[in-house]
């Protein structure tokens, strides 16, 4: 049974710009789905269009088994949501801003509280919103996509701006959320590393079409032979130019250059040519079988 399911989802801005190709998610109850792709491949606008926060023009949406155009008051108030970035009163605490959500969705005043401890955020007293750092504020946001207890969890980004412990104590609350309450939870997340740690289930996206859909085991098993090649360099904007004349590559979050499926051959050839275009190569390194190198893998595949 699926809490969430769009038929051939699809969504341009302009004539020229199909921003998604028939998405057809498929998210199962009590599954938490890693939603991943690059840069404006979509993602979040599939996320704003399940919410509604834009106009759907092609395909269908199912939320707990029901249209949601036909139904979206009563299936809104079944999810929780954090789309982007934090939307806040700035000049109230972060009791007060709860507070008025509370009377919105007519649930008990206890659950302020109660979100508050969860996020870690029951000791900020009188302090004002515009006062909290981008992390505080991220908690503040997931408090509040939690104070009516949804059934759906829907979350762009939470760990945005939180540091490594702050993002430890994020997800071991949502694998707590998944496991004590039986919430479904979606996060679209670049951190691949957080990712892996969390989730049951995964849809990779690119350029608007989705190019896998599974359980985590599904896409390391399918990709149990992808090797991703890592070279690090001095100069790695100039090490990009030079290597991508005559082969694929990724650049990683840390600015690693990555190149996928390469034989050992052609590892040499391309350190041979660094050199020769008077690079310092610091480090080459074989990736295999994690999930950034599988994804690395995915969105080079052409569809």
């Amino acid at each position: 049974m699926y809490c969430l399911e769009t038929n051939n989802l699809s969504h341009q801005f302009s004539k020229n710009e199909l921003v998604l190709n028939n998405i057809n998610l498929h998210v199962a109850e009590g599954s938490i789905y890693g939603f991943l792709g690059p840069n404006g491949a979509g993602k979040t606008t599939t996320l704003r269009l399940i919410l509604g926060l834009l106009k759907k023009q092609q395909g269908d949406i199912f939320i707990f088994g029901k249209p949601f155009s036909e139904n979206r008051v009563a299936i809104l108030k079944k999810i929780g949501s954090l789309i982007e970035s934090p939307s806040l009163y700035g000049h109230l605490t972060a009791s007060e801003n709860l507070s008025l959500l509370q009377k919105v969705y007519q649930c008990p005043q206890s659950n302020i509280g109660e979100v508050l401890n969860l996020v870690g955020l029951s000791n900020t007293g009188t302090k004002r919103a515009n006062q909290f750092s981008l992390g505080m504020k991220q908690r503040l946001s997931i408090a509040i996509a939690l104070l009516h207890h949804p059934s759906l969890l829907i979350l762009d980004e939470p760990t945005n701006g939180l540091d490594p412990n702050g993002m430890i104590e994020v997800r071991e609350l949502l694998r707590e959320l998944n496991k004590e309450n039986g919430i479904a939870i979606i996060v679209s997340s670049h951190l691949l590393s957080e990712i892996e740690k969390l989730v049951t289930h995964l849809g990779i996206i690119s350029k608007g079409q989705l190019l896998f859909q599974g359980t985590l085991d599904e896409l390391k098993s399918k990709r149990k032979n992808a090797i991703s090649i890592v070279f690090k360099t001095n100069d790695d904007t100039r090490a990009v130019q030079l290597i991508s004349e005559n082969n694929p590559i990724t650049v990683g979050e840390n600015g690693e250059i990555i190149l996928s499926e390469v034989s050992k051959q052609r590892v040499a050839k391309i350190n041979q040519q660094l050199v020769n275009g008077g690079i310092e190569v610091f480090e080459i390194k074989a990736v295999s079988n994690d999930l950034e190198s599988i994804f690395m893998d995915v969105i080079n595949v052409k569809p």
